[in-house]
């Protein structure tokens, strides 16, 4: 089973253009309106990289990339290639279809780093067989900072599980997980002190299991379903 956060539909086919601009205010305005005249919906956009000047003759320059839904790719390239200020554009691939579904692992360094196991071991499992899934992980030190990870989970993209990994937890970590839950992203936490552990999907004392289960939960290759699960205690 794949978890969908509450109320998604799946998701159509997006375009992915790279984009070479001026590094101008007006521009993004111009490009997102240049996609909207074609009919399209801009999905996803983001600067990657500001790029100096060159022996040929370019300036310092944005590069820019953009996931579009309802235009095809040629006439996307065409129609913001006419955009005034862009300076070349060329087609990419969605992040959807080069890093896939992704497992969110936050906590503590050393479990971290066994729950990364479990996961990364199992997604090259089910990745030989098609699936594209990547394991996320960030050890954090701190109440404040590790909250503030989980609600910042609602906002990834392509984010459909998260692992919290630690020794101890609650507080405003166990009500972040309330509400990153209640957004329709599951929670994994291994078995320890503090709330956290009456807050989420499932608690799991073995690492390595957890970040195992956690692919398993979000892969279309496994039968592994989270919601039969939901509650229990490993």
């Amino acid at each position: 089973m794949t978890p969908r956060r509450r109320g998604e539909t799946p998701d159509p086919v997006a375009v992915a253009i790279r984009v070479e601009h001026e590094d101008r205010p007006d521009l993004l305005p111009a490009i997102a309106s240049g996609v909207a005249a074609l009919g399209g919906t801009v999905r996803t956009l983001s600067t990657v990289r500001r790029v100096a000047g060159d022996d040929d003759g370019m300036g310092a320059h944005v590069e820019t990339e953009l996931e579009v839904e309802g235009v095809d790719a040629e006439r996307l390239l065409a129609g913001i290639g006419d955009v005034g200020g862009v300076l070349g554009v060329r087609p990419t691939r969605a992040l959807d279809r080069v890093f896939g579904k992704r497992v969110i692992v936050v906590g503590g360094g050393a479990q971290v780093a066994q729950v990364a196991l479990g996961a990364v071991s199992e997604a090259d499992r089910h990745n030989l067989r098609g699936e594209l899934i990547s394991v996320d992980t960030i050890p954090l030190v701190s109440e404040e900072k590790i909250a503030a990870a989980v609600r910042a989970v609602a906002d990834l993209p392509r984010a459909r599980l998260l692992v919290l990994a630690g020794s101890i937890m609650g507080g405003d970590i166990s009500r972040a997980a309330d509400e990153l839950r209640a957004r329709g992203i599951p929670v994994i936490a291994l078995n320890m002190a503090g709330s956290i552990t009456d807050h989420v999907d499932l608690v799991v004392t073995d690492p390595v299991q957890a970040g195992t289960m956690a692919v398993m939960a979000i892969a279309d290759t496994a039968t592994f379903d989270l919601a039969r699960q939901r509650g229990r205690r490993y």
